[in-house]
């Protein structure tokens, strides 16, 4: 089971602005190109250039589950029932939410990044588990968990706000690559693996 983590970036190294702000600029990729995307929310279909339509392909048919934390569960509103990518998704939470139990969507996971990646692994059906950005990568990066690294790199710069890898431990982590480079328009993905 492959183990990644990516997200939209900012230049200066941020997935959100200060206050959680900037999200226009991160995420404006998903919008300024002529290929009809469609996700499981009818009302969330992206139009995206050709090579980011094509390299957002290959990252989901390697997609089997997703593990984010309970602050973006609980900012999206919990997608409304199920993720967009229509993959199980394991919520590493210390408290579990109220009105919601596991399903076919969603699992509740208490016993920390390691269990939340074991119990993905199980959901995956065989593919591999993403990561979100922010406490869940640097702490999956730190255990020694995490395979790939995916950088949507947007031309910005949000002067704060949210990093990528927060809270990530003293000992750098070393990446190989770039695996892959892909130019969209504005936006250039890249994507990295993780040097054990």
């Amino acid at each position: 089971m492959k183990v990644s983590t990516g997200a939209s970036m900012s230049i200066d190294g941020f997935v959100s602005g200060p206050g959680e702000t900037g999200f226009e600029h991160l995420f404006d990729w998903y919008g300024n190109g002529d290929v009809e995307v469609p996700t499981g929310h009818p009302e969330m279909t992206w139009h995206m250039t050709r090579a980011s339509a094509d390299r957002n392909k290959r990252w989901l048919d390697e997609l089997g589950a997703l593990v984010v934390g309970r602050k973006l569960f609980d900012f999206t509103n919990g997608w409304g029932g199920k993720h967009p990518m229509e993959v199980p998704t394991v919520v590493l939470t210390h408290n579990p939410p109220t009105g919601y139990e596991d399903n076919k969507w969603f699992a509740f996971e208490t016993g920390g990044i390691e269990a939340a990646i074991a119990r993905a692994g199980e959901l995956a059906g065989g593919k591999g588990v993403g990561l979100n950005s922010g406490r869940i990568a640097s702490q999956a990066l730190d255990a020694g968990l995490v395979d790939e690294v995916w950088v949507d790199l947007v031309p910005v710069l949000l002067g704060g706000g949210t990093p990528f890898f927060d809270q990530l431990g003293t000992k750098p982590v070393l990446l190989d690559g770039p695996l892959e480079t892909v130019q969209g328009n504005r936006v250039t993905h890249l994507r990295y693996a993780v040097r054990k």
